[in-house]
C-alpha cells in the first residue's frame, strides 16, 4: 500500500517474520482466476457530468421491483418500507455516523442500538440481543461458533433446508476449526424428524433450523426442541423471519437457546440483494459468548439516563487473538432503519403485515396450483413464501413472465429442487396484480409456450 512508507527491506522483512516468501502468498485463500492480470481496464479521465450521464445510463440497464411485479424472495423481500424510515436514517448525524467506540459523544447513536436490542428481544422472546450482524448467514456462523464455545463440542447437526448461501458462509467459517457438519435431510420440504433423532449423541453441540425454512415451509419446533433438549448439552439455534414471529410462537415458546436471522424485511429495501444485516439473540447464560457488542443503559451520578457500550471486551479490535468473533463491528444504518420500521409500524402494523402477507402468498398458491402445468411442490404449511412444481423449465416461464412485467419468482432448480420456482408474497401484492400473474400464466392471455398455464379446469 503506497501510503504506507514502508521501504522494499521492511517488507521482505515483516513477511519474513510471519513466514512467508511473498505478498501473493498471504492470498492463497482466492482463487486465481479471480486476480486481474495486467492493467485494470478503465475508461479514459470524465468531468463530474460526463461520469454522472455515464453511471445512470448503466443504472438504468438494471431492472428494479418498482419497474415490476415482484414475487421474488429466497432471502430477500419487496415489503412496503415507509418513507419516513429513510427520511430519518438520511440524517446527518445517523447517516455520516460510523459504529460509536466514543460512547460520550454518540449517546443518540447507542440509544438507538439499545431500543433495536429491545426489540429484537420483544420479538424473539429472548433474554438479550446484540446490536446486529453483518447479515443473516455470518449471523448464523457466528451462531455455531458460539455452540461450539459453550459445549466444547464440535459436531453440528444442521437442516438441509437452511438457505443454501448460510451452508456457503458456515462452510467457510468451520473450514479451518475441524468443526463436522452434518445435514440432516428433508421429507415433504421439512426437516426428517426420524432422522434428527437417529443422528442424535451426546457429541452434538447445536441443531440449527431455519423456519419457515428455505423451501418457505414452517418447521415442527416444539417437536425439534424435545428431541434436541433431551441431550443435556446440546443447543437449538433457530434461524427465523421476524416478521412471521407476528402469528407464529416467539422462538423462546419453544426454547430456542439462540436465534438469528436476516433483519431485511424490517424496513431495509432489497437493495439488489445488498446491504443487509442479521439479527442475533440468545438466553441470558450465553451473552459472555456472543459475538459482537451490546449497549447497556445506565445512569450518571446525576441519575440521568445514558447508554454505554458494554461486553465488547470479547471484539477482536480489543482482545485480538482470544476474540470470541472477528466481527468488530455492526451494520448500524440497517439497524436504525429496523429500528424505526418498527417504531412506525407498531405490534399492530406488523402484524398487518404478517396477515397480509401469509392471506395473499395462500390465495396465489391456490390459484397458481390450478393451472395445468402446475402443482404444489410440498404439502407442509407455509407462510409467505412456497414452491410450485413446473412441467416446463422455471427458467423458461420466469423469462416469459419477464416480458409480461412480472418477476414470477426464483429458479431453485440449481439448488437442487428440480422443476420448482419459490415464490413468495407480501402485503405489497394486490389481488389484481396476482389475478393478472395468473392470466398471464393461462394461454388465453399468453399462448405460448403450448402447456404453460391452461386452466385445469378447462
Amino acid at each position: 500500500m503506497p501510503f504506507i512508507s514502508n521501504t522494499d527491506e521492511q517488507r521482505k522483512q515483516m513477511l519474513q517474520e510471519i513466514g512467508v516468501d511473498s505478498f501473493e502468498e498471504l492470498l492463497n485463500g482466492i482463487p486465481k482466476d479471480l486476480f486481474i492480470k495486467g492493467k485494470l481496464n478503465l475508461l479514459n479521465p470524465m468531468s463530474e457530468m460526463e461520469i454522472a450521464k455515464h453511471i445512470t445510463n448503466l443504472s438504468e440497464k438494471n431492472i428494479n421491483t418498482n419497474q415490476m411485479v415482484s414475487f421474488l424472495g429466497a432471502g430477500i423481500y419487496d415489503h412496503f418500507v415507509p418513507a419516513a424510515v429513510n427520511y430519518i436514517i438520511g440524517r446527518p448525524e445517523f447517516y455520516s455516523a460510523y459504529t460509536p467506540y466514543q460512547a460520550e459523544v454518540s449517546q443518540g447513536t447507542l440509544q438507538f442500538i439499545y431500543e433495536f436490542q429491545t426489540m429484537i428481544c420483544e420479538l424473539t422472546g429472548m433474554e438479550c440481543a446484540n446490536a446486529s450482524m453483518y447479515d443473516g448467514a455470518t449471523a448464523a456462523a457466528e451462531a455455531i461458533l458460539m455452540a461450539i464455545r459453550h459445549t466444547r463440542c464440535k459436531k453440528i447437526l444442521i437442516s438441509s433446508l437452511i438457505h443454501p448461501s448460510y451452508k456457503e458462509v458456515i462452510k467457510t467459517y468451520t473450514s479451518s476449526l475441524e468443526v463436522e457438519l452434518v445435514y440432516i435431510q428433508q421429507k415433504d420440504g421439512k426437516i426428517n424428524i426420524q432422522e434428527l433423532k437417529s443422528q442424535m449423541d451426546d457429541s452434538i453441540s447445536a441443531v440449527f433450523i431455519q423456519t419457515p425454512n428455505f423451501l418457505g415451509c414452517i418447521e415442527d419446533m416444539k417437536s425439534i426442541e424435545t428431541i434436541v433438549h433431551s441431550y443435556k448439552n446440546c443447543l437449538l439455534i433457530a434461524s427465523v423471519d421476524p416478521i412471521s414471529l407476528m402469528l407464529f410462537h416467539a422462538p423462546s415458546e419453544y426454547n430456542a437457546d439462540i436465534v438469528i436471522g436476516e433483519g431485511q424485511v424490517l424496513g431495509n429495501m432489497q437493495n439488489f440483494g445488498g446491504p443487509l444485516f442479521g439479527f442475533f439473540a440468545a438466553k441470558k447464560n450465553l451473552i459472555r459468548k456472543m459475538p459482537g457488542r451490546i449497549v447497556g443503559a445506565t445512569h450518571d451520578k446525576d441519575d440521568r439516563r445514558g447508554y454505554v457500550l458494554t461486553l465488547q471486551a470479547r471484539e477482536q479490535h480489543i482482545r485480538r487473538n482470544k476474540a470470541t468473533s472477528n466481527i468488530c463491528t455492526n451494520e448500524s444504518l440497517c439497524a436504525l432503519a429496523a429500528t424505526v420500521y418498527m417504531v412506525l409500524m407498531g405490534k399492530k402494523g406488523l402484524r398487518e403485515v404478517a396477515t397480509q402477507s401469509t392471506i395473499k402468498a395462500h390465495y396465489l398458491f391456490e390459484e397458481i396450483c390450478k393451472l395445468d402445468g402446475f402443482s404444489p411442490a410440498y404439502s407442509s404449511a407455509f407462510f409467505k413464501e412456497f414452491a410450485v412444481k413446473t412441467e416446463e423449465e422455471p427458467k423458461n416461464i420466469i423469462e416469459e413472465m419477464k416480458k409480461k412485467g412480472f418477476f414470477a419468482g426464483v429458479d431453485i432448480t440449481p439448488f437442487g429442487y428440480e422443476n420448482q420456482i419459490l415464490m413468495a408474497v407480501t402485503e405489497k401484492r394486490t389481488k389484481e396484480e396476482m389475478d393478472n400473474l395468473i392470466k398471464a400464466l393461462t394461454t388465453e392471455v399468453h399462448p405460448c409456450p403450448p402447456r404453460l398455464g391452461r386452466r385445469a379446469s378447462q
